[in-house]
């Protein structure tokens, strides 16, 4: 049959479709590949590389295809397809949430990325829990995964162990070390919380309040403060034990950790650092309420530059980070390493500072 890249007649099509899957029906009930062929106008080996070899098939030779599957309802068994290529087209990721939106940001750009070479993208969620990671990473295995991305360092040896053991290639995301055994692809979370607390020592202040998520089994909140403790001590400071709060990514979190925070007798802090956006919504709002001004008599800065930091007022100091583009980079990695190329030694992505309106110079 012929290959012609003729975009074929919409209301004709739709037609030819109906007519043919009327005659399946009556048959054995179910579409068969050589059906999608003959409706594209294709060779049944054209089809199968549509979905296994995509690359290698012209755009409008693809959209054709695609077309015939979808108006015949048809799509590609995982087990034959497995079988047939000896690939499973499978590729995972285990994320430690579902509530945040920076996840589901790189969630995004892996899959679009995945999507291009007709593989599908397995999603897990750990819950901040190390061994349930472990778990979900060796189902997938199981399931024949061709490739996995995790989110930080933070995890079992045995699940490194278990990717290596399959010859799985894998990355690790949203964190980047030099002197990271693995591929890592993100931001330096040290580094960020450096720049973050430089600025505001640069703005006179002296005393500090820390809120952040736990530091429990999280790599990078606990990259993050000991950025802060860092630069801190380089300038001669530290914050105060009844200053540093941990608790959950929130709002109510931020708004209970600044109330406590005020009213406690010790002496009160010119600048608050939060662990990222929603807990700095949750301290300002807070501020407001208890009729603090801010910039001037407290600074209050967030981490992953949501939409409403920009909207709300006053406008928050955020760090922004660009989690679709992580993605991308991260799934891009793994296909090339599925292509049997070079592995790279992982790639940063840099966390850019948003100087707004809730910080300011220290007023005391």
């Amino acid at each position: 049959m012929s290959d012609t890249p003729d975009t074929p007649d919409t209301a004709g099509f739709a037609a030819t479709a109906r007519s043919q899957t009327s005659r399946v029906r009556r048959g054995t009930g179910r579409t068969v590949l050589s059906d999608v062929a003959k409706l594209a106008g294709v060779s049944t080996a054209t089809v199968s590389r549509v979905y296994n070899e995509p690359e290698k098939v012209s755009a409008a030779v693809r959209e054709r295809v695609e077309q015939a599957a979808l108006a015949l309802n048809w799509f590609p068994n995982a087990a034959g397809r497995a079988l047939a290529s000896t690939r499973s087209h499978i590729a995972g990721i285990i994320i430690p949430t579902l509530d945040d939106q920076v996840f589901a940001s790189q969630v995004s750009g892996m899959q679009a990325a995945f999507a291009a070479r007709g593989i599908t993208l397995v999603l897990g969620c750990s819950n901040y829990d190390p061994a349930q990671a472990l778990v979900q990473v060796r189902a997938m295995l199981a399931r024949g995964v061709e490739a996995m991305a995790i989110v930080g360092e933070a995890h079992p040896p045995e699940l490194f162990d278990a990717l290596r053991l399959y010859r799985v290639p894998y990355a690790v995301t949203y964190a980047y070390r030099k002197e990271s055994p693995h591929v890592c692809i993100g931001f330096d979370n040290f580094a960020a919380y450096v720049q973050m607390t430089e600025h505001l020592i640069a703005l006179g202040h002296r005393s500090f309040a820390v809120c952040i998520q736990p530091t429990r089994d999280n790599d990078r909140v606990q990259a993050r403060v000991a950025g802060i403790r860092a630069t801190l001590e380089r300038h001669g400071l530290a914050v105060r034990p009844e200053h540093m709060c941990e608790g959950e990514s929130t709002i109510a979190f931020g708004r209970r950790s600044l109330r406590s925070i005020w009213q406690a007798a010790s002496e009160r802090p010119t600048a608050v650092i939060c662990g990222n956006d929603h807990i700095a919504l949750g301290v300002l709002r807070e501020a407001e309420e208890l009729g603090i001004a801010i910039p001037h008599e407290l600074s209050v800065t967030g981490f992953d530059d949501l939409e409403i930091s920009k909207e709300i007022h006053p406008t928050l100091t955020t760090m922004r980070v660009d989690t679709h583009e992580i993605g991308k980079l991260t799934a891009q990695h793994l296909l090339d390493m599925l292509d049997g190329k070079r592995a790279q030694r992982g790639h940063e992505v840099r966390a850019l500072l948003q100087v707004r309106e809730s910080t300011g110079p220290a007023s005391r």
